[in-house]
């Protein structure tokens, strides 16, 4: 792996509908649609399989729909990212004509997110800690906070080979965006998960760090679409 900083890869994904598809099955269906196309491919489908952070993350289908079904016939957008050059040229290449029961790509627009100082990241899909069951009544916020900062470094760590020095404050605010958690359905089970906001720290490892989780996501399984997150420049 390259040391320098890395770079955040951004897909734009036009996908069209093939059945309906309610919303707490929507990630689970755009998961499906990328799993099978790492899967066409021997390299990326043993990256697929391997028990590591996966290194991207997407986002629900845009736009939303308020009636809480995704319509078959129609056409929408998911955006995914990544950190991984390599990832995202494939991605380029199998998602705009990839298919499943579901969903079929039309079309990819590509794009690197710039660099400019970050006000605040937070989270369109539901931020998952993996406990036994919904995370607030297994553990207190100062713990889900440490998960969180410890979940981001090892990321980090993990994809440019650095280790680096923990001795920083990634963020000053965090704000929960949901009253009650979020339901999504995985494997036949609901997960709780939280939207959140974070008001990022005004120094180098900081900015580094929110730049980088742009493109894997925050918390856990982002790769199942969790964690995904947007972004204000200050």
């Amino acid at each position: 792996m390259d040391t320098n900083n890395k770079k955040v890869y951004e897909l734009r994904i036009k996908v069209y509908i093939i059945k309906d598809i309610p919303l707490p099955e929507i990630l689970a269906k755009e998961a499906e649609y990328i799993d099978s196309a790492l899967a066409k491919n021997e390299r990326w489908l043993e990256y697929h399989e391997t028990n590591r952070f996966k290194n991207y993350c997407f986002g629900g289908l845009y736009p939303i729909e308020k009636e809480g079904v995704y319509k078959k016939d129609n056409i929408y957008t998911v955006t995914v990212r990544t950190v991984d050059s390599n990832l995202a040229q494939y991605f380029s290449k199998i998602l705009r004509n990839h298919y499943t029961d579901s969903m079929k790509g039309l079309t990819v627009e590509n794009r690197v997110l710039p660099r400019k100082v970050i006000g605040e990241i937070y989270s369109l899909t539901p931020v998952i800690q993996k406990s036994d069951g919904y995370w607030k009544n297994q553990m207190s916020l100062e713990e889900f906070e440490r998960r969180l900062f410890e979940n981001a470094v090892k990321k980090y760590n993990q994809c440019t080979g650095k280790k680096i020095d923990e001795d920083f404050q990634l963020y000053t605010n965090i704000t929960f965006l949901n009253r009650k958690p979020i339901a999504n359905e995985y494997k036949g089970i609901r997960l709780l998960g939280d939207k959140v906001n974070l008001k990022i720290a005004d120094n180098a490892q900081a900015q580094e760090l929110a730049y980088f989780l742009l493109g894997t996501g925050l918390c856990e399984m982002n790769s199942r679409g969790y964690g995904y997150c947007n972004y204000r420049w200050l």
